[in-house]
């Protein structure tokens, strides 16, 4: 084997690698910041009596669970354009991470209320309450600590499908990894580099989520 380690290189950039870490994590709070918005009503809307809102949820659900992240950004960076609607990179991946990830969080939201007695429902209206005022005292809080942890799942999930952002033209983590890689030719350097940044984000992630769980929820049975 004759390939020689040169690690000088990676050094030198790895400012511009942290800066476009950064890139990652603004693209993928943004997104999930979203997703998590849309999901919620995405899941409202599956459980709805009325036939529109309750079609129109299963519609994006299914689409986004059954359809590749790649098309979904491929569609919004390209795709759009064909009805005039030109997406910036950033715009374009962080549009299709929230669709994709509403999808999957409408699900997740699903399994949550299904875990919520409806007789907590029921008390709750008897006592007066709106339907608005019992879901958002009553019943969100609660199904967001049972969907907690496949909460973070997901934001790691996130984290990690945007790097696909790099086929849209999108300098975050992979992205930049990937110019370098092809000035310096670098490869196994640079990626090896790369793919020790994303560990050290998911750890933390997980570990942040940890914590902030247990302030949450400690004391609660």
């Amino acid at each position: 084997m004759d390939y020689q380690f040169l690690w000088p290189p990676v050094i030198k950039a790895l400012p511009k690698l942290l800066d476009a870490a950064l890139l990652t994590m603004q693209v993928s709070v943004i997104s999930m910041i979203f997703g998590l918005s849309i999901g919620l009503l995405l899941s409202f809307g599956r459980r709805s009596k009325y036939f529109i809102p309750r079609t129109l949820s299963s519609i994006w659900v299914e689409i986004a669970r059954n359809t590749p992240v790649l098309f979904q950004i491929f569609f919004c960076y390209w795709g759009l354009g064909e009805f005039g609607i030109f997406l910036s990179s950033f715009v374009a991946v962080v549009t299709a991470l929230s669709f994709n990830t509403a999808g999957y969080m409408a699900e997740t939201f699903r399994g949550g209320f299904n875990a919520i007695p409806d007789t907590q429902l029921n008390a709750a209206r008897s006592l007066g309450m709106s339907f608005f005022q019992t879901q958002r005292y009553i019943i969100v809080p609660q199904v967001l600590r049972v969907i907690y942890y496949p909460m973070t799942n997901q934001f790691i999930w996130v984290i990690l499908m945007s790097s696909l952002g790099m086929l849209a033209g999108l300098r975050e983590l992979t992205g930049e990894t990937q110019y370098f890689n092809s000035r310096t030719f670098r490869t196994f350097e640079f990626f090896a580099a790369t793919a020790v940044i994303y560990y050290i984000i998911a750890k933390l992630v997980m570990l942040g989520a940890r914590l902030l769980g247990w302030r949450l929820f400690r004391g609660q049975s």
